[in-house]
């Protein structure tokens, strides 16, 4: 093999601010998309289990079409697509203000909050439907009993699975170089182009991914622990999507 080693060029002139960047941006986008995501499928999926059929068809839509589209239409959707339609003041902030950084933060947001809406419908559908009929009996509004009672465990239920979703959205982060978005994989490729490394270049990359995603897990482990309910939630076990 005549391939050369040098692993230096992680951080010889400016491939370790690079790589830096990349990761700071990574976070960002992940973690605002994140916060989107929870509270668009904390939303639908409330609704989705309502006894009220106008609002459950209405986040069934929501979740139908954003989870059946692929992720890397939504980017050039949010990107090519809502830009245009915008007024031209508007328009004009966002170029100079990141439009592709927004643009990766709306679908990523978007298109993991109908993947969160089913994990958080399964776990209020786990609930057995005395808990709900008992909040009522007590004089609680249907809004309240959810936001008072039903929320609150089904959040306890499902961090298995919304484990995997954050680390899914996290790796899918990687999808909004397409559209410019200077993220760890963009840098990595920047990296790889500048000093003709591939293999170190898309190594640390890995690494960094694997380093991410492991954390989280380990953390999310952890609160799955503390905030188990006996009976009701197997305890520490979680797994990457």
């Amino acid at each position: 093999m005549n391939y050369q080693f040098n692993w230096s060029v992680l951080w010889s002139g400016q491939t370790g601010a690079w790589l830096l960047q990349g990761l700071l941006v990574t976070l960002e986008i992940s973690i605002l998309g994140w916060l989107l995501a929870v509270m668009l499928g904390l939303f639908s999926g409330a609704l989705r289990t309502v006894p009220i059929a106008p609002m459950r068809w209405l986040a069934a839509a929501y979740v139908e079409f954003f989870r059946n589209v692929p992720l890397l239409v939504w980017m050039f959707f949010w990107y090519f697509g809502i830009s245009p339609l915008l007024p031209q003041v508007l328009r004009d902030w966002l170029l100079e203000h990141g439009a592709e950084f927004s643009a990766g933060v709306c679908a990523l947001g978007f298109y993991h909050g109908a993947r969160f809406s089913e994990v958080i419908r399964a776990g209020i559908r786990s609930i057995p439907k005395t808990q709900f009929e008992a909040a009522l009996s007590t004089g609680l509004t249907i809004a309240q009993a959810y936001r008072l009672i039903i929320l609150p465990i089904a959040l306890r239920l499902i961090l298995p699975p919304v484990t995997n979703e954050t680390l899914n959205l996290l790796k899918n982060s990687s999808v909004a170089l397409t559209i410019g978005v200077a993220e760890l994989t963009f840098q990595t490729r920047q990296i790889e182009t500048y000093t003709a490394k591939a293999f170190e270049a898309l190594a640390a990359g890995t690494v960094v991914y694997l380093a991410l995603c492991l954390a989280i897990a380990a953390a999310m482990a952890r609160i799955e622990r503390r905030v188990a309910i006996p009976g009701m939630i197997s305890r520490g076990r979680t797994g990457g999507g």
